[in-house]
């Protein structure tokens, strides 16, 4: 009983014996040993290890059979003994010729392959030209002269394409001509395919087409490169442009609202409003004795960058030389302390929001008899003398008649009343350094309602007093409706209304323009 292994050849997988394997070892070895210093020498292996895949193929039909030892030493009687191209190339150094074997090759029988190494189209031609062993062009003249007189060529053509197979490995070329696939012919085809190769690549090398054609790339490769460099300045020039038009406006408009106001670019809203005058804006939170200091800071962490943007600008387009690096780094510190600076500001103000106050107070309506209180919003005449606004939480700053005002929306809901008469409660809340600090803050609310006879008009802001600063303040307002008596939300009234709870959860501003009274369970639709 015979140890044996599997092997993968060529991508085909074998079973063979201990002996077989170990003298078709030995071979490839002495093949791969002799040809590894070829620059062909991959190549030719790769063929032989192939060819000899396929002889082993034929030997196996039904792929259970086992490779045995009178079958490698077939296969290398029919490849070649290792004497037979050692001995060739021995010859080919001596005498500086074609490799030659000891003995006369094997003729095989011819079988018919596409060739795709001299095909024209699809290589049939050329391949019948190697079968027959005549010249492909006869055959292609013959096939030119069928298709023009009777036409069926080209179907004869498309035929012998599909049916006939392309020689794809070295083997199969050999086959095509006739003659042995053996180590000898498989190194001598290849050798050749890449002479050939070599030589079509010098005659191309040499020819004056493809002198014109190298001049000519090169000629393309400058007008290219030459495009590029123009394209890139212009690229450069346009994007300095838009940074020097950029950080020009957006530097007048910056200094414009840190010194001068709405007098510099009128109307313009280029980042900064012209009419957005900045100290004013922070003088409604920062104390007057930071505010000056955090101004100067401000402008430097903004006032730098738009500098910055500035200078890379009209370097980009004049391309004068400066020292950047100190330039840079100058500017660089003196931004990060205006930052730090500025930080440090901020974070002292924070102490003014620590504590939050709260007071609340009531007016009764004077309207015992009344079954029904119409609210309304009063016309908001704040609108006609604003001149620009900067929304900040719930208020809003306003510049009126040359003036900074903060105004805040107050929140309107609606609540049962203990008693038998209307109400209005008004809460106000503020935050401050301490208690009394926050309660003056939220003193310094300013807001009015005015009731007459069954109608109640609520202003639709709030304001602070003057100088005081913002500090969070809110208003809520409470309206109170006793059970029983009803209330009407005029449309205008949708501004300030604020989640009022009622038994068929209508949202709050589709309860305008209707009459809602009030019940045990809470405001309902008035039928």
């Amino acid at each position: 009983m015979k140890k044996t292994f599997t092997i993968n050849i060529s991508g085909s997988v074998f079973h063979i014996e201990e002996d077989a394997y170990e003298k078709l070892q030995n071979y490839l070895q002495m093949l791969s040993n002799h040809f590894r210093t070829s620059a062909e020498g991959r190549e030719i292996l790769q063929d032989i290890e192939a060819r000899i895949a396929e002889l082993f193929s034929q030997k196996i039909k039904d792929g259970k059979e086992v490779i045995i030892d009178p079958w490698v030493d077939e296969v290398i009687e029919r490849m070649g003994k290792p004497e037979d191209f050692m001995d060739a190339t021995t010859d080919e150094d001596e005498t500086d010729a074609q490799p030659t074997v000891s003995a006369e090759p094997r003729k095989v029988k011819r079988r018919l392959y596409r060739d795709p190494d001299h095909r024209v189209i699809g290589g049939v031609c050329s391949g019948m030209g190697a079968y027959f062993n005549i010249d492909p062009v006869i055959l292609r003249i013959i096939f030119v002269v069928l298709f023009f007189t009777y036409g069926s060529s080209v179907l004869i053509y498309l035929i012998l394409w599909i049916a006939v197979p392309k020689a794809r490995t070295t083997a199969q070329r050999l086959e095509m001509r006739g003659e042995e696939a053996t180590v000898s012919n498989i190194e001598k085809s290849i050798k050749e395919e890449v002479k050939d190769v070599k030589d079509s690549f010098v005659r191309m090398k040499n020819s004056e087409t493809f002198g014109r054609g190298k001049e000519g790339m090169s000629r393309l490769g400058e007008f290219v490169y030459t495009l590029a460099k123009v394209a890139l300045r212009v690229l450069v020039i346009i994007v300095g442009a838009v940074l020097i038009i950029a950080g020009f406006f957006s530097l007048i408009g910056f200094v414009s609202s840190m010194i001068i106001g709405q007098s510099i670019l009128h109307g313009s809203s280029w980042m900064w409003g012209s009419d957005f005058y900045m100290p004013d804006f922070f003088g409604h939170f920062i104390n007057p004795g930071l505010l000056t200091f955090s101004m100067i800071a401000i402008a430097l962490v903004v006032g730098i960058p738009l500098l910055m943007i500035l200078f890379i600008g009209t370097k980009l387009v004049f391309r004068y030389k400066t020292n950047n690096r100190m330039i840079g780094l100058v500017s660089l510190g003196v931004w990060v302390i205006a930052l730090f600076a500025l930080i440090m500001v901020s974070v002292s103000q924070i102490n003014h929001f620590s504590k939050q106050f709260s007071t609340t107070t009531s007016a009764n309506i004077d309207c015992q008899q009344c079954k029904n209180v119409i609210l309304e919003l009063k016309e908001d005449n704040w609108s006609e003398y604003a001149e620009s606004e900067i929304h900040l939480d719930q208020m809003k700053l306003v510049e009126i008649n040359g003036k900074d005002v903060l105004l805040g929306e107050p929140r309107l809901t609606i609540e049962k009343s203990n008693g038998d008469q209307f109400a209005v409660l008004l809460k106000k809340r503020a935050r401050g350094e301490n208690s009394d600090d926050a309660q003056k803050n939220a003193d310094n609310i300013i807001y009015n309602f005015s009731p007459k006879d069954s109608v109640v008009t609520f202003d639709p802001y709030y304001s602070l007093a003057e100088n005081a600063k913002w500090r969070s303040q809110e208003i809520e307002i409470i309206v109170k409706v006793p059970v029983g008596k009803s209330v009407f939300l005029s449309k205008n009234m949708s501004r300030i209304i604020y989640d009022i709870e009622n038994v068929s959860n209508t949202w709050d501003h589709d309860m305008v323009g209707k009459y809602w009274i009030m019940t045990e369970d809470g405001l309902a639709l008035k039928e």
